[in-house]
């Protein structure tokens, strides 16, 4: 089987997004949150939560099968997002009950992926 759901995609962050994340999570570590910091960590600039890119997944899964329960769901960073960029979330059904999901930048440079498994 192999079943391309549709593409989601997420407008650029803004950097007060980021810290309107820090509030809602808690995480208020501030390579998300503070330029100068981000960069005196070796960073480029903050780096967006992971567990916001996470969410994004969770959500894009309850979108695209609604009346599914999620049994399974396990993600892998492989790429540091940041504020200013838009992202796009690909889904493929790889069975009746079980599918992959992957994170991009509007580049195609990828920045999560995932996999889960539905009852």
């Amino acid at each position: 089987m192999g079943q391309k759901l549709p593409d989601i995609h997420k407008d650029a962050l803004a950097p007060i997004d980021m810290v309107r994340y820090s509030g809602a999570s808690g995480d208020f570590n501030e390579i998300h949150t503070v330029p100068k910091v981000a960069r005196k960590k070796g960073l480029k600039e903050p780096i967006v939560h992971g567990m916001l890119l996470m969410g994004w997944a969770a959500e894009a899964i309850e979108e695209w099968l609604p009346n599914r329960k999620l049994a399974k769901f396990t993600v892998r960073f492989v790429g540091m997002a940041h504020a200013g960029e838009a992202f796009v979330i690909e889904g493929m059904l790889t069975t009746d009950n079980a599918g992959e999901l992957q994170i991009k930048d509007a580049s195609g440079t990828g920045k999560l992926m995932g996999s889960f498994e539905l009852v």
